[in-house]
């Protein structure tokens, strides 16, 4: 699947995989893919690159690698330690209900996911999550659909939004509804809606 892929969108699969190990998740899932969009696009402006289109709608849309880790931390957890009673009680006092986000992460990444200990990871014991695959399978489609020749961070990001269920879907829409998403990459694509 992955000789599609534009360098661009290889990198950014590359610092998903590095946010994944930064966090200390022993997989890559959509929450990492939406995160190696913006680190990704961060890296290349650093050269002089120009920002991918993925970026900057992320960016207008209010999402930066901040405010995406942050998210991240605040629904899956750092992988460093468990909550204690006290930061559970916090949680719940804003509104966070740790039993549904765990049922929600078991549902998605099988039961126990936040209870298996395991070794550091390292990208060769890296896996991606069922949701992550089909992400990114998706994102092959929408490039195909696009009339696209090779897979670049916009389709990864098209792909995060068709998929619609992950942790990604749910951190792009604390800032807007996915549809609305979808409609200001395919307009800064040039394609009609």
């Amino acid at each position: 699947m992955f000789e599609r892929f534009s360098p661009s969108a290889r990198a950014t699969v590359v610092a998903a995989r590095s946010e994944a190990r930064r966090l200390r998740h022993q997989y890559v899932g959509t929450e990492h893919l939406l995160l190696g969009l913006v680190d990704a696009a961060r890296e290349d402006g650093a050269n002089g690159a120009s920002t991918t289109i993925a970026a900057t709608v992320l960016s207008a849309s209010g999402l930066n690698a901040v405010y995406i880790r942050s998210q991240i931390i605040r629904l899956v957890g750092d992988g460093a330690n468990g909550l204690g009673d006290d930061e559970a009680s916090a949680l719940h006092s804003i509104g966070i209900d740790l039993d549904a986000v765990r049922s929600r992460l078991e549902e998605s990444f099988g039961e126990g996911v936040l209870d298996r200990p395991g070794p550091e990871p390292t990208a060769s014991r890296m896996p991606f999550t069922a949701r992550a695959k089909k992400a990114l399978g998706l994102s092959v489609r929408e490039a195909r659909q696009l009339g696209s020749g090779s897979l670049e961070p916009e389709h990864i990001l098209l792909g995060l939004i068709r998929e619609g269920a992950g942790v990604a879907a749910m951190i792009l829409t604390t800032k807007a509804p996915l549809p609305t998403l979808r409609e200001r990459v395919l307009a800064e694509l040039g394609t009609a809606v």
